[in-house]
């Protein structure tokens, strides 16, 4: 039984239950000319039993040793019994008899690269697909794993709502992210392990794609951890390819919603000065005043939280935005943290100097100093130093 056909007319997820419905045993070839790849699933009564992809091989030895499975020694042994001694083992058949890693680790790895294979090429919306039916000869598989095509039908689905909420820090793998500026008086980190060895891989070029390929984990769960830590401030994301283009093409469609923004603030139509300020901010994300803009906004609705979290974002990308420290501390006192707010405001007075436009604003700041002092005197917050 052949059964073949676009994958506009009927989709990859279709697909894939009806051969587990139907329970059945042959290959699923997928192509998709538009990403110049193409994958093949081993179907066994309707289960998945191995996986391989064009675009991304990993090769297991490789992948093996990236993730400190094996050294390099348990390698090139593993090789050399290939490739001189004539040994027609698997490499990871060979690597387990040399007691390099147990058949357990290696089952997992194997499964593992299945799952990925099959989640790339769920995430497919064209192309072509082509099964054939008949009993598997050849598997060319290093250990046996039969993975429940509902279960990484389930978690397929689980991906694509999760790749939604972060397409727009994210949108694709290119995007290379870059630890971000620490800021003065910040306290310390509090992750978890994976997400320091993934700060450990961040050098400024690396992308998303070539982070997952040297922790030899997914690109989903790469993805996904880099994103929790942009949120956090921890690090920024940048896409390489567009950043020329949106200097040149976007400045001055940034610098025309930012003057309305302005307009409509001065004028109190707060809901519409937000509007056009989140639409700068998805023109120039990384842009500091942007989000300066927002904290602003959001201070004159009464939002101090959002606020305040508007203006770190700012410090974090521009440090030495004078005008954010000043109005940061307003932010702080509307959320009760009058200690912050003095500290906040001690570090604008180191910068004032540096803006006629700040300076200006030196009086009405020592007033509200002086008070968020006294506040949080009463309160016993406290102010460190």
């Amino acid at each position: 039984m052949a059964i073949e056909g676009p994958l506009r007319e009927l989709g990859i997820h279709d697909v894939f239950q009806l051969l587990d419905l139907s329970r059945k045993t042959g290959l699923l070839r997928v192509t998709s000319e538009l990403r110049h790849n193409a994958g093949t699933i081993y179907f066994e009564d309707g289960t998945i039993i191995y996986a391989e992809i064009r675009s991304n091989p990993h090769p297991l030895g490789a992948l093996l040793l990236r993730t400190g499975k094996i050294s390099e020694a348990d390698l090139e042994r593993a090789r050399d019994m290939q490739q001189r001694q004539g040994d027609n083992r698997r490499l990871g058949e060979i690597l387990v008899s040399l007691g390099a890693i147990t058949p357990r680790e290696l089952q997992r790895q194997v499964r593992f690269q299945v799952e990925e294979v099959v989640f790339e090429v769920m995430s497919w919306r064209e192309g072509y697909f082509s099964f054939t039916e008949g009993p598997l000869t050849d598997v060319p598989t290093e250990a046996a794993v039969r993975i429940p095509t509902e279960a990484l039908l389930m978690e397929g689905a689980r991906r694509i709502d999760e790749w939604s909420r972060i397409e727009g820090r994210i949108p694709h793998l290119g995007v290379v992210p870059t630890l971000a500026l620490p800021q003065e008086g910040g306290g310390g980190l509090d992750l978890l392990p994976p997400e320091w060895e993934m700060l450990a891989m961040i050098d400024g070029t690396r992308d998303i794609r070539g982070i997952a390929s040297e922790l030899g984990r997914s690109d989903f769960e790469v993805a996904k951890t880099l994103f929790g830590l942009e949120s956090a401030g921890v690090i920024v994301l940048a896409d390489p390819g567009t950043a020329k283009r949106e200097r040149t093409t976007l400045a001055a469609d940034l610098a025309e919603l930012v003057a309305r923004a302005e307009d409509s603030l001065a004028r109190r139509e707060l809901e519409e000065a937000r509007g056009i300020a989140e639409q700068a901010a998805g023109v120039h994300p990384h842009d500091p005043a942007v989000h300066l803009l927002l904290g602003r906004i959001a201070l004159a609705a009464g939002r101090g939280p959002d606020a305040v979290e508007e203006l770190r974002r700012a410090l974090r990308l521009d440090p030495l935005l004078v005008a954010a420290h000043r109005v940061l501390g307003y932010a702080l006192v509307v959320t009760g943290r009058f200690g912050e707010a003095v500290e906040q405001w001690d570090q604008w007075e180191r910068l004032a100097s540096r803006s006629e436009t700040e300076l200006a604003q030196v009086d009405d700041v020592g007033r509200a100093k002086a008070a968020a002092r006294t506040l949080a005197a009463g309160t016993g917050t406290g102010i460190h130093g």
